[in-house]
């Protein structure tokens, strides 16, 4: 079962697409038990395949802080077919990335998400057109206000894409506001990584903004040039994988969200 879930492999072990592409390369295994479960166990709520504990890929058990978490892996564990298919699976995906690659290296996952209050997009605003403008400024206007009147990170604004430093007291303030425990630190880094926008992670975890809305800012200008030009369907199916992954991760910072 471990091979069907290696996320702790590679150099993104958080990024949700490297983790699809990885899992595509791997070879789809038959289901090989009855039911899953759910037990008690000291540090939080065990999964279990026919009453054994499951293991994620550095073999730690698999353990969910909350009860709402451990049923939604179960529930993905229950609908699998004949043979499982891991891309159905982004909580149990999710889970397995926190217990390898988040519990032992919080301050680091927490350093790759601060990176990004250098460069957010929210930042790097359209000239033109003034359609784009406006409401570029109606979905990002928000949590950048928020981020400056309630943490106090004021960050410089920049038409195009030329990069544009941020000031130090703006980052420092920004990353403090980042939690300390690694599910809700994972959550973060996923929605990040999805959207381009740890502010937007940020207001997520807030509750500044609601899923919906996180998602309908970070695809602003995408949304613009297919109400312009049409769909896309390679790119339409490539946002349609991510947002499954943007959806569990939302999931997760809401479920442990104190």
């Amino acid at each position: 079962m471990r091979e069907l879930f290696d996320e702790a492999s590679g150099k993104s072990p958080l990024d949700p697409e490297e983790a699809v592409r990885r899992t595509m390369r791997s070879p789809r295994r038959k289901r090989f038990y009855a039911k899953a479960g759910v037990v008690d166990a000291p540090d939080g709520f065990a999964i279990t395949l026919d009453d054994k504990p499951i293991r994620a890929p550095s073999g730690r058990p698999l353990v969910a802080p909350v009860r709402a978490i451990a049923d939604a892996i179960v529930a993905e564990w229950d609908a699998q077919p004949e043979l499982i298919n891991p891309l159905t699976m982004p909580m149990t995906r999710f889970a397995n990335s926190v217990v390898d690659a988040v519990v032992d290296r919080v301050d680091a996952v927490k350093e790759d998400i601060a990176k990004y209050f250098q460069s957010d997009l929210l930042f790097y605003r359209a000239g033109h057109p003034d359609g784009l403008v406006a409401r570029e400024a109606a979905l990002w206007d928000p949590p950048l206000f928020w981020a400056a009147e309630a943490l106090g990170a004021h960050f410089i604004l920049a038409e195009g894409i030329v990069h544009v430093r941020q000031p130090e007291t703006a980052v420092a303030a920004a990353r403090a506001a980042l939690p300390d425990d690694p599910w809700r630190v994972a959550a973060l880094h996923v929605i990040t990584t999805l959207t381009g926008s740890a502010l937007l992670a940020l207001a997520l975890l807030r509750g500044v903004l609601d899923a919906d809305q996180v998602w309908a800012a970070a695809h602003v200008d995408e949304d613009w040039n297919i109400k312009k030009w049409g769909v896309d369907e390679e790119v339409a199916a490539r946002r349609a994988a991510r947002l499954v992954d943007f959806q569990a991760a939302a999931t997760i910072l809401r479920s442990v969200n104190p």
